[in-house]
């Protein structure tokens, strides 16, 4: 079954907010990733408020619990802070590595060259 033309210019607005999106996540600086440091130091906080409200409880002092449940929610923050490299280096992981960097770039070309691909035979076929 054929979309209309409205149906049709609809899907190619879609695609094209959906290629926008993406290059906006595939950016460069969107690698971001979780710091082992802040994710420990964020649990350990964490458990920290939750036993302050464990504590406001037992001691039926709900300042004690209000404190606590704002340095778990503190806790929880600061484990799922992420950080962003310094320097380009950074990205690309360490020096003499496997190029990681370089064969996930190769194999969003490679994506995006057989999406094109596609899209071409598909408005072959349609043409012919």
């Amino acid at each position: 079954m054929a979309l209309s033309e409205r149906e049709q210019r609809l899907l190619e607005e879609m695609e094209r907010n959906l290629l926008q999106h993406d290059a906006d996540v595939v950016a460069p600086g969107a690698n971001r990733g979780l710091s082992f440091g802040s994710l420990v130091l964020g649990i350990v906080v964490a458990v920290a408020g939750l036993g302050l409200i464990v504590a406001g409880v037992a001691f039926r002092a709900p300042w004690l619990g209000v404190v606590g449940f704002a340095v778990l929610v503190g806790g929880v923050l600061l484990a799922m802070r992420r950080t962003v490299p310094d320097s380009p280096e950074d990205l690309a992981g360490p020096r003499g590595g496997s190029g990681s960097g370089q064969s996930r770039a190769s194999f969003m070309t490679n994506l995006e060259d057989r999406w094109d691909r596609r899209r071409d035979e598909r408005d072959e076929r349609d043409a012919g």
